[in-house]
């Protein structure tokens, strides 16, 4: 396993330093050293880390999730309103039904295989999207009008959102039936993880003060009730809809809220362990994906792919009308 971690490591800081060099996205250079190094190819990654990649992969979505919120601003997000929510459904919604209109036709599969296959097409990768909207508001770009903040609360939410749709197809497609309350679990998950997890950062705010830990030790403090927060999904999903994603977010908004100074303290060092945790997560990723399968798509497979990314366009495009966004 350690000569596992020092491939990843190695590997993913030299091909995303050569990317961000060619003005490129380094994440897009570890994915491919992630590919290079993978099973699917070079072979070097032993399989006790590739068995336990989905963990490691989830522990570096918490820690950027936990980061968004960090960085987040109530009053920002008040201000967003109206396309921020709209932004959470309707552009996932626009590319589901480009691809039920698009792929029977191109790729010769069923109307509810192609819903299955465009609700995983419209899933929004947080870890991706997320770490670009925190550099822009730490760049000030689009603040003034909260643009990062309204794609950041749409990307985090639009997970939810589209992994329900996900199960809902997958049960139709193995003959189950699908309920109303199949679809009215996502505002209650939305809803009970934000309220659970904002009030668990007001009471890890008055821990932190009565207990007077240090920077490091704040953050471990709070990276380990992030873990905790995933669990409580695990223990209580089967009774209500729970989103602990979008709990870990909700707790990082409540610290920024009641406490700024200790939310930059904390955002600090969660910075600096994203740069680590991103190079596992996204070579971990790239190792992931079977090349020889996906190459077997062919171009009709990127065509599919580009014709319902532009019918997500117009969807995004819809939320935005009558909005004081406009080109400049």
């Amino acid at each position: 396993m350690l000569s596992s971690i020092a491939y990843i490591l190695l590997f993913g800081m030299f091909l995303g330093t050569v990317f961000q060099k060619l003005k490129l996205p380094k994440l897009l250079g570890m994915i491919i050293a992630g590919m290079l190094i993978g099973p699917y190819l070079l072979n070097l990654l032993d399989d006790s880390i590739l068995n336990i990649s989905s963990q490691i992969r989830q522990i570096a979505l918490i820690i950027i999730l936990t980061r968004a919120g960090l960085t987040l601003d109530l009053n920002d997000l008040k201000k967003v309103g109206r396309p921020a929510i709209l932004m959470c459904f309707v552009p996932a919604c626009f590319e589901i039904i480009g691809m039920i209109l698009i792929a029977p036709k191109l790729l010769g599969i069923s109307l509810l295989e192609a819903a299955i296959l465009g609700s995983v097409i419209a899933a929004v990768s947080p870890a991706v999207v997320v770490p670009k909207m925190i550099q822009l508001i730490d760049s000030k770009l689009g603040t003034n009008k909260a643009i990062p903040q309204m794609i950041l609360a749409g990307a985090s939410v639009d997970d939810v959102f589209v992994i329900v749709l996900f199960s809902a197809f997958t049960n139709l497609a193995k003959g189950q039936t699908v309920s109303i309350m199949n679809f009215a679990s996502v505002p209650i998950s939305i809803f009970t993880g934000i309220l659970f997890g904002y009030l668990t950062g007001v009471v890890v705010n008055v821990f932190l003060n009565k207990t007077k830990l240090n920077p490091i030790q704040s953050f471990m403090f709070v990276l380990s009730i992030s873990f905790m927060l995933m669990q409580v999904q695990t223990w209580i999903e089967a009774y209500i809809p729970f989103s602990g994603l979008l709990s870990i977010m909700a707790m990082g908004l409540a610290i920024n809220k009641v406490n700024l100074v200790r939310a930059k303290s904390l955002n600090a060092i969660y910075n600096k362990s994203w740069e680590i945790a991103q190079i596992f997560l996204f070579v971990l990723v790239g190792a992931s994906v079977n090349l020889p399968f996906a190459l077997k798509a062919g171009p009709i497979g990127i065509l599919v792919i580009v014709l319902v990314m532009g019918i997500r366009m117009m969807g995004v495009f819809v939320c935005l009308l009558k909005t004081p966004l406009k080109e400049d």
